[in-house]
């Protein structure tokens, strides 16, 4: 029996990115695996939400190669991506995540079943028939994941999710982000909080001005940063 494909490991060989001979990402090399989550960190502009793009098929790089489980293409159904501001279809909540699942070709008698679990899973059974455009932020970036995570794949990017949000509906994002992690989905996500990423990373990527300063596990990296970029990012959130 042949084993499934798998979009995983995702690896930049040698990456940029040039939008008007500017460089959004250099000479990225990264691997990111299946399992525990990655979490990208750094300052406004360093490149995260770009890579996250790239990883997604997204954008194209100008130099350098990805691949997806060591192939040069990939379905892309196999992964899913919020970004931070997501957009609502003119649909109830029931309605957008009835709508991903019919996209992807999810049998019509299975679909009530999976659309109730998901709703259950991010607390919004009581707004299933609310306008999703009417649902606050912190319900829509909600409903954003339970609609990405409906078609259960491999893995999936997030776009400083919480970026937004109050203290009490950033936690409750981030729990339903923990709660697709252990259902077996790899979360790679970006943030510029260095709480958030104590809290849900188990490796960090640090990017500054485009480039991959360090890839490491996130207790060594808030333990004794190597770069000198990270360590003066880590001073100023402590200040």
């Amino acid at each position: 029996m042949r084993p499934p494909v798998s979009d995983l490991p995702l690896q930049f060989e040698d990456v940029t990115v040039l939008a008007r001979d500017v460089a959004l990402v250099r000479d990225v090399s990264l691997q990111i695996a299946a399992g525990a989550p990655t979490v990208l960190v750094g300052p406004n502009g360093a490149g995260k939400s770009t890579l996250l793009r790239l990883a997604m098929g997204l954008i194209a790089p100008s130099r350098g190669r990805i691949t997806w489980g060591g192939r040069a293409e990939s379905d892309s159904r196999r992964r899913a991506m919020v970004f931070q501001r997501p957009v609502m279809l003119r649909r109830s909540a029931a309605g957008n995540i009835a709508y991903a699942l019919r996209a992807d070709g999810i049998p019509r008698a299975e679909r009530p079943r999976r659309l109730a679990d998901i709703l259950a899973r991010v607390g919004l059974v009581h707004l299933a028939d609310r306008p999703a455009r009417r649902l606050s932020g912190g319900e829509q970036q909600r409903l954003a994941l339970a609609r990405a995570s409906a078609l259960e794949p491999e893995v999936l990017f997030l776009d400083e999710p919480t970026a937004s949000l109050d203290p009490p509906s950033a936690r409750a994002v981030e729990a339903i982000v923990e709660s697709i992690h252990a259902s077996g989905t790899t979360i790679v996500m970006t943030t510029h909080s260095l709480a958030q990423a104590k809290r849900l990373a188990d490796t960090v990527v640090f990017l500054a001005a485009g480039r991959v300063t360090e890839c490491t596990d996130a207790a060594r990296f808030f333990r004794a940063p190597r770069s000198r970029e990270a360590r003066t990012f880590i001073e100023g959130e402590r200040s």
